[in-house]
Parts: C-alpha cells; structure tokens; sequence
C-alpha cells in the first residue's frame, strides 16, 4: 500500500507519515524543503526499515511545482491508495488591511496545490476504482473569526474543493475526507507562549486519518472536525 502526503517533511504531515508507516504504507513525501524532506525520509526509514520512502522537493503552490511532482508519482509505477493534500501556509490578518498578494498566496498554497495535484493523479486512481483523497482544511473552513482574513477565504475554497470532488468521485469507488481540526501545536506555534497542553498534538490527527482510511469500502468519512478539549483559543 502507498501513501502521498504534501507538506510531508514536518507537521501533521510527518505525522500522518509515520503512522502509515507503523502498518507498512510505502511514503511519498513533497515540501518545498529538500534537507527536511531528507531528513524525515530517512528518520522513518531507520524507524521502519521494510518500507520504502520516497520524497520530491517542490513547490506545490505554482501549477508547474505541483505537475512536476505529480508526473514524478506517475513515474513510480505505484498503486495511488491514499492521497494527502496537506501542503499549506498561514499568514493572519484582517480583509480590509492585510498586504497585497496575501489572498492570491493563500488561494495559490491552499487550494490550487490540492487542485492541479488532483487533477494529475485522478486518471490513475479512477482507472483503478479505489483510493482515499484526504484535504487538510481547518475549523476556518466553516466559521470566520477575527484576524483570519485571506487564511479562511482559502480554506473554504478548499472546502468547496472537497465537496465537489467528495460528489464527483462515488461512482468511481474513491473516498474524499476532509479534514477540519481546531489548533494543533506545530512549529508555527513555536514561540507563541501557547501552553501546549491547551491545544491539540499532531498525532491526533495523524490517528484520525489512519482510522478513517481503513474502514470498510462501504463506508466513507466526509469530514473529520476536531477542536482542542477546552474549544477554540479565543
């Protein structure tokens, strides 16, 4: 079984990463850090060393980036079994104020790399009739707050994104599950002052996606929504 997970060098998707790994998924990794890439390949290579792991540097928010490695993963040969749109940027600010090119940046991270990656992949997963898409959106994907500005805008496109392609691909026997957690601590929390204990750990999420994925044919998580214990930070 094969796993492709973006924004796999830290994070959630290096999480997601070694939990497939603990049940034998053979990893495809993409970020746009090589030396991090490298350094998480070969850290769950030693961890687990009778799988393959496999990784692609590029820059999934230009078309180009995420055809190139799109048209890597075809060359692998490989059954696509499961698919982790996870690649994404936060920048917080307000509509009526943030800089020029936040919102075009935040389409370009968030929903254009799952889109144009997607589009790529498709053909081999229906040809097959099976597969597991899974979208990384956010709780910001179903209620604005403050300071979200562009963030939220786009990850309810990814939302949109994920509803379609959920309608799109019953009849060709693939899964489509979006993701929606609250506050997880990942780097970006580094440094905030942020009890850890307040928020939620990335192998949180990591389980969900591994349980959701491994449920019968017939059924099909939608959306996965989780928030810290004590709710959303105010």
């Amino acid at each position: 079984m094969n796993i492709i997970i973006t924004g796999g060098s830290k994070g959630m998707g290096k999480a997601i990463a070694e939990k497939f790994a603990e049940h034998h998924y053979n990893i495809f990794l993409c970020a746009r850090n090589e030396n991090e890439l490298a350094n998480t390949a070969q850290e769950i290579e030693t961890k687990y060393p009778n799988i393959q792991v496999k990784y692609f540097a590029s820059d999934l928010s230009s078309k180009q980036g995420a055809e190139r490695f799109g048209h890597w993963i075809l060359k692998q040969k490989i059954s696509i079994d499961i698919l982790v749109n996870n690649a994404g940027t936060f920048i917080p600010g307000s509509i009526n104020n943030e800089e020029e090119g936040i919102l075009e940046k935040m389409i370009a991270t968030n929903l254009y790399s799952a889109y144009h990656l997607t589009r790529i992949l498709l053909p081999s997963m229906m040809a097959k009739k099976s597969g597991h898409i899974f979208n990384s959106c956010s709780i910001a994907s179903l209620q604005a707050y403050a300071n979200g500005g562009s963030y939220s805008i786009s990850k309810f496109a990814l939302m949109g994104f994920s509803k379609n392609l959920r309608e799109e691909l019953k009849p060709h026997g693939i899964k489509v599950t979006a993701i929606l957690p609250g506050a997880v601590f990942t780097d970006s929390w580094s440094g905030t002052g942020i009890d850890r204990a307040r928020i939620m750990e990335v192998n949180d999420i990591a389980q969900l996606v591994y349980v959701a994925s491994s449920l019968s044919p017939q059924a099909c998580v939608e959306e996965i929504v989780i928030r810290p214990q004590l709710g959303d930070l105010p």
